[in-house]
This record gives C-alpha cells, sequence and structure tokens, in this order.
C-alpha cells in the first residue's frame, strides 16, 4: 500500500506539472524592424519558422498524450441510468399456476468507482513518460538546429549576392567612364572605333549580370524569409559586419567527433530506451491486474408509472478484481521476441549511425579545409589583381597599354572580387557544416 501511495503521489505530480515551456516555444513574435544581423534572424526563426514550431505543438501533443495515459492511475468513476418499459413480462410456472414476474416500469442509477492498483499497461507509461518527454525534446532540438544551420546559410547566400551586386555597380561605373572616354579619343581621331565598341559590349554585358544579381537577390531574400517564418510583406534589410565575419572564419580542425554530441545519436538511445521498457513489459505481461472498486445502484420499480420513483430499493458493493492472463496460445513470448530483435535492430542502427557521423564529419573538414585554402588563395588574388589593374590603368592613360589590355584587365579585377566573396561564403558554410556534423551547433 505504500509502494501505491508513492506511485500515486508521483503520477499527481506528472499531471501537475505545467506546459509553460511549450506554451512559450509556440508563440509567435511580431515581425522585426529595422536591419537584422545574424544572431537576430537565427533568434527570430527558432520562435517562428514553420518546422520549430510543429514540432513544438507536437511536444505539447505527446505531453497531453502523456497524462491522458497516467490518469488511469487516478480514481475512474462511472456512472448509469437506464428506465425501461417492460411490454411482455417474464412468466414462470409453480405447480399449477403460470405466475408474471417483475414490474410494469423499472429504473436503475448505477454510480461505481475503480482503483487500479496494478496495471502492466500504466506501469509501463510511468516508466516510458520521461524518456518519451526527452525523445519529443530531442526531435525539437533537431529541427532548431536545422533551422540554425539553413538559416545561416541562407543569409550568408543574400550577403554574397548583395557583394557581387556592388561589385558589379563599381565595375559598371568604370565601364562607363572608359567608354565615354574611349568614345571622346575616337572622335577626336586618336583611336579606332574598335576601343568603345568594346567598351560598350563589356559594359552591356556586365549590365545584364547585374540585373541578373539584383533578380537573384529578390529570390535568395524570399527564401531567407520562409526559413525564418517572416510573413512575405515584411522588409528585411541585412546588417552585417565583414571584418568580425573574417575574424569567425576558423574553426578548431583538431576535434574528434563526439558520437554522443549528435542529436541523431540521442534520439536513437532514447528509442532504444524505451524499447527495453517495451521488452519488461512484454515479460510481465503475466502479471495480474488488480484494482478496487465499489459501487452504489439505487432501483426503482412499479406497475405504475407515476409511482415508478416512490420508493428506493438500493444495493451497493466494495471488491477486489484479479485478472490474471492464464493462457493467450503463446502470444506473449512472440512479443517478447519481437520486441528483442527490435532492440537489435536498433543497436545496428546505432552502429550504423556512428559510421554515417564520421562520414560526414571527414566530408564537411575536408571541404572546409579546401574552402578555406581557396578563400585565402583568392584573397591574395584579389589585392593582386586590384593592383594589377591599377597599374595597367595608369598605362593605358599615358598610352603604353592598349585598351584591351585595360579590359582584361577590369575583367580580371572583377573575377578575382566575385571569386573572393564566392569563396567566402562557402568556407562559411563549410563551417557550418562541420560544426554540425560535431554536434556543436547552438541553439539557446
Amino acid at each position: 500500500m505504500k509502494r501505491i501511495k508513492l506511485l500515486v503521489s508521483v503520477v499527481l505530480g506528472y499531471l501537475l506539472v505545467p506546459l509553460g515551456a511549450a506554451a512559450q516555444g509556440g508563440t509567435t513574435q511580431s515581425p522585426p524592424s529595422g536591419t537584422l544581423t545574424l544572431q537576430q534572424c537565427v533568434q527570430y526563426a527558432l520562435q517562428n519558422q514553420a518546422e520549430v514550431r510543429q514540432a513544438q505543438i507536437e511536444e505539447e501533443i505527446g505531453e497531453r498524450q502523456i497524462r491522458a495515459q497516467l490518469a488511469g492511475w487516478l480514481p475512474q468513476v462511472t456512472g448509469q441510468f437506464s428506465a425501461v418499459r417492460n411490454i411482455q413480462r417474464q412468466r414462470s410456472v409453480f405447480g399449477d399456476q403460470v405466475i408474471t414476474l417483475g414490474q410494469n416500469y423499472t429504473s436503475n442509477v448505477l454510480l461505481q468507482a475503480n482503483q487500479t492498483l496494478y496495471s502492466n499497461d500504466l506501469l509501463l507509461a510511468s516508466r516510458a513518460a520521461r524518456y518519451t518527454r526527452l525523445s519529443l525534446d530531442q526531435n525539437t532540438r533537431a529541427s532548431k538546429i536545422n533551422t540554425v544551420v539553413d538559416v545561416s546559410k541562407a543569409f550568408y547566400s543574400v550577403l554574397l549576392t548583395q557583394e557581387q551586386l556592388r561589385i558589379l555597380d563599381e565595375n559598371i561605373t568604370r565601364l562607363e567612364k572608359q567608354y565615354r572616354d574611349a568614345r571622346a579619343q575616337y572622335e577626336q581621331g586618336l583611336v579606332d572605333k574598335t576601343d568603345y565598341q568594346r567598351a560598350s559590349i563589356t559594359l552591356a554585358s556586365t549590365r545584364a549580370d547585374r540585373k541578373r544579381a539584383q533578380e537573384t537577390i529578390k529570390a535568395r531574400v524570399a527564401v531567407l524569409k520562409q526559413l525564418m517564418g517572416l510573413p512575405v510583406e515584411t522588409n528585411l534589410d541585412l546588417a552585417y559586419d565583414y571584418n568580425q565575419m573574417q575574424q569567425n572564419i576558423q574553426v578548431d580542425t583538431t576535434q574528434q567527433v563526439v558520437y554522443a554530441n549528435r542529436v541523431e545519436f540521442q534520439q536513437l538511445q532514447t528509442q532504444r530506451q524505451i524499447q527495453l521498457l517495451n521488452t519488461r513489459y512484454y515479460r510481465w505481461g503475466f502479471l495480474p491486474t488488480a484494482s478496487v472498486y465499489g459501487n452504489y445502484n439505487p432501483l426503482f420499480f412499479s406497475n405504475n408509472l407515476s409511482d415508478l420513483y416512490s420508493q428506493v430499493y438500493p444495493t451497493s458493493q466494495v471488491g477486489l478484481q484479479l485478472s490474471v492472463p492464464i493462457f493467450q496460445g503463446g502470444r506473449r513470448l512472440q512479443n517478447v521476441r519481437i520486441s528483442r530483435l527490435r532492440e537489435e535492430s536498433i543497436n545496428v542502427d546505432l552502429e550504423n549511425l556512428q559510421r554515417v557521423i564520421n562520414t560526414e564529419y571527414q566530408t564537411a573538414l575536408a571541404n572546409y579545409k579546401s574552402d578555406y585554402t581557396d578563400w585565402l588563395t583568392l584573397q591574395s588574388n584579389n589585392q593582386l589583381a586590384e593592383e594589377v589593374y591599377n597599374v595597367i590603368r595608369l598605362q593605358y592613360n599615358e598610352g603604353i597599354k592598349t585598351y584591351l589590355d585595360l579590359i582584361v584587365a577590369e575583367t580580371d579585377l572583377r573575377t578575382a572580387q566575385l571569386n573572393y566573396y564566392n569563396a567566402l561564403y562557402n568556407v562559411l558554410s563549410s563551417k557550418l557544416d562541420v560544426q554540425r556534423a560535431l554536434g556543436t551547433i547552438a541553439v539557446e
């Protein structure tokens, strides 16, 4: 009886736990105003992104389901009412007489209370409640990790396109000046018309690239809004500091993979714990279900409807009830074996997941090292291309270099600048992949 009282108190504690955290997770924020940093975009997404909100709703649904299952430990009270008009009553023969039994009208009210003392089903629900909550929390955390990575990559993608547009604008400004200078020199008879024609061709091509970049920005901003859960009509302006981004570009490449840090590994471990409880549930399935009950049943009967409830004839009882599964045709043993096979299947999944995680990490690390080397190389190339362009432009103005040399230098500078920012985006994305493979993405 002491164990039963303790179990009931624990169940009551579960039922009285507030759902404040889940309710707060499901609320949405008002659309932000002003320029947003990467951290602000991520924080807004963690509250409003559709996948995260769905996971939080599932977490709250799971909590309600746990409460519904644990409610079986509490007293179950039922009420039942019936009223009957006996059209043809039962007859019995006593000697040579036929006696009609019963009354024309009968009615009864049944009130019954049942308290479960032991149930294998309810015991499984109590033991699994902790792991069920943990599993739901891990699902939410997995959604948040994906959101952090996706929003960060989308943020960097928008910045990359904006920088491409800025470079193209600067390039167009230079090309327009070169075109005007070449046209003026041609009109003065200093050069032939091929110089300004080349300038016209290059200028038109660059303007087309700028138009493409402008449209690409719209598409990538739409992707970022979707990942953030931001209303489509909200204006989105991003704040960023390239110097700070470059300072945060490095990651410790000597870290070793700790499989337990990965949420996917934790989810499988939780599934294994739940499966172990299922095996125990089937193994102890031969134990009886025990409960105590009490009922009160007032009866009413009369030959006249008007007198039906004039007098009551109550009955009541209390008792102990045991339900013992004596023979089930071997079903319990088969369920135990099935559950053990599922345990083995989860163990195989855990072993395979370790290999998958290791492959993800090695691939992400290799990509990061390659992208980081490319970034350093292109950073140097960008500076050299700018120096070469400045020298050739001066030489062209002095008549030492041809216009074709200037166009080539201009093209090389633009290519070096665009490649540099592409490399910066790639290395930042690779760093996120490394952190996700290591399980070090922060979501709080």
